[in-house]
This record gives structure tokens, sequence and C-alpha cells, in this order.
């Protein structure tokens, strides 16, 4: 595992957690520096949010407790039961993320037998905690997902395009391939959860500006186009090595699969905004992208084995050209809308 800002800023929250609960004369720091490793979220909207979520099941949860310390004591089936409880009650309020920390607030409350000089000591801990996490969070290397999204979409292409065009022509050692796409499968699905975090944060907004809903198609788009690349490296592995080829075949896979990574690396020097003005190598893919699935379709050779499967791995590479179309379009669209508005904007000065 990679050392990052959020394993440091973990470290420096449980510290901040520790001096402030030495500070304000806590008996037992330790349930604060709980609270703050629980706390630290990977984006600032994140960590606001579970501080109110938090507030509110630790309230409902150190009441609850409390009620059951009294009523119950502390016997171990009345803390069993007391925690099923708050389980059932968390799940209802749609607070499943803070149950963790809420059930270490009702068993420390419980532990005190309803005592409520206890149970606002805990509370106050669990705040501190959090509290400490958030400050971290903002003051110290804060989240730029956006950002980084765009570095790991490079990165995680950089990866694809070596697979698939290797994928064909069989050149990698397969433990090496192997490695390289699991370890691009996880790539990508970090890219969807940052992706269902911004789109976590959209939703939030109550009305969410044109330019912020403009970015999210294209953060969708570069994830889609990604996903599809992928599709077909999975679609090579099962089906392309079990079916009878030709090597008229297999060229005319690995030159079109060659054609499509060169033209999602023009797409993203598009995003980027690195091409010379009027610079198209793009016009005629879709053309091509149909011309290589008759291409397929028309090698279908029933007197060969498999060849069914090759018609699966066509299939695949057919949708992510599709895919890097419509990724393209998009880009045309945002260039247009910036030269607009750069326009706009000198005629205003």
């Amino acid at each position: 595992m990679a050392f990052g800002a959020r394993i440091l800023k973990t470290g420096m929250a449980v510290t901040l957690a520790l001096y402030l609960s030495v500070l304000f004369n806590f008996a037992s720091p330790v349930g604060a520096a709980i609270a703050a490793i629980f706390a630290m979220q990977p984006s600032i909207y994140r960590s606001w949010r579970y501080f109110l979520d938090q507030i509110q099941t630790s309230t409902m949860g150190a009441v609850i407790a409390l009620l059951g310390g009294m009523l119950l004591s502390n016997e171990p089936i009345a803390v069993g039961l007391v925690c099923i409880l708050v389980i059932m009650i968390s799940m209802k309020m749609n607070r499943a993320d803070t149950i963790g920390l809420t059930l270490v607030t009702v068993i420390s409350v419980m532990e005190a037998s309803g005592q409520w000089q206890f149970a606002l000591t805990r509370f106050l801990l669990t705040l501190t905690g959090i509290l400490s996490a958030f400050i971290i969070n903002i003051a110290v290397f804060p989240p730029k997902p956006r950002k980084q999204y765009i570095q790991q979409i490079e990165n995680v292409f950089t990866s694809l395009s070596l697979l698939l065009r290797t994928a064909v022509s069989h050149e990698m050692k397969e433990s090496v391939f192997r490695d390289e796409k699991n370890s691009l499968e996880g790539s990508i699905k970090a890219l969807a959860d940052k992706y269902a975090l911004f789109e976590e944060e959209q939703k939030q907004l109550r009305r969410a500006k044109y330019s912020q809903t403009r970015q999210m198609v294209v953060y969708k788009n570069l994830l889609n186009s990604l996903q599809k690349g992928y599709q077909v490296l999975e679609a090579i592995d099962r089906h392309y090595f079990q079916a009878e080829r030709t090597e008229r075949t297999d060229e005319l896979f690995d030159r079109h699969l060659e054609q499509l990574i060169k033209y999602h690396e023009y797409i993203l020097l598009k995003f980027e905004d690195k091409l010379k003005p009027g610079a198209n190598d793009s016009e005629l893919l879709a053309d091509d992208n149909d011309r290589f699935l008759e291409a397929a379709i028309h090698g279908y050779d029933p007197e060969k084995s498999g060849q069914l499967r090759l018609s699966v791995v066509a299939a695949a590479i057919y949708d992510y050209g599709y895919q890097l179309d419509r990724l393209d379009r998009v880009a045309d669209q945002i260039n247009r809308m910036n030269t607009d508005e750069k326009d706009t904007a000198g005629m205003n000065e």
C-alpha cells in the first residue's frame, strides 16, 4: 500500500484528538482517537456530511444506551440487545456509515451502567475526534478529487493502451499480463468510486452551475471509455485465443485495436487542449469501426471451432470504438463552448 496524504492526515487527526482530549481533561482520550480514525473522509463534503450524520446517531445512541444502562444494567445480553436496536434505528435513518462509531459510544456508555455524566463525556469525546479529523482534512493537503481524477484517467489510459496493444499479439508474458490487468481493474474501480463521489456532491446542490453539470458529463464519458476498453481486454482473455484463427484475423483485430488506442489518445489530447487548431484525424473512425465489424462478421467460418467467440470480441471492440466516437463529440462540444466563452469574455473587456 502506497503512503499517501490520507494516511498522513489520519495520523495527524489522531494526534490532534489526543492532544485536545488532554487539554479538556477527558479521562479516556482513546475514544476521541477512534472517532478521528472513523471520521477521516476522502472529500471535504463527505467530512462535513459525516460530521452532521454522526452527531445525530451518536446522540441517539448515547440516549438509548443511557436508558438501557439505567433499566437493564450492563449485562452482556443487555448490551447486545441495545446494539441491535441502535443498528436498526441507524439503518432506518439511512446512516449505515455511522454505525461503527455509534456502537463504540453505546458500549462505552452502557459500561458505566447509565451514568449521564459519563454519557456526556463519551459524546464530547466523539465530537472532539470528528472535529479533529474535519480540521485536519481541510487544513492539511485538502482533497482535490477533480484534479486527482484527471491524473488517474491519464495513468489508467497508459496501462490500458499497453495491454490492448499487446493483447492480440500475445507479446507480453502471461503472468505479467494478468498482474497488469488486475491492477488496471482496481484502478478503474477506484475511478468509478471517485466519480460516484462527484455525483453524490452534485445531487446535494440545489442549483448546480451549468459548468459543473458539463464537467460531470465529461467525467462520465472519460470513465465509460476506459471501462469499454477494459471490457475488450476481458473479451480477448476469455474468448479470443480459444477460437481457431488465421493470420489475417489476427492482423484485422490487432490493426483496429491499434487504431482505437491512437484515437483514444488523440481525444485525451483534445481535452487537454494540446492539439493545433484544425487538427483532425478522427473523421473516418466511425466508418472504419463499421467496416471492422463487417469484416469480422464476413470472416466467420463455420468449419473452424470457436468462431462465434470471435464475434463476442469483435462486438466488444466495436462498442469501445462507438464510445470513443461519443467521447470525441463531447470533446468537440466542450472545446467550442470554451472558445465561445473566451471570445465573449474578450468582447466584454
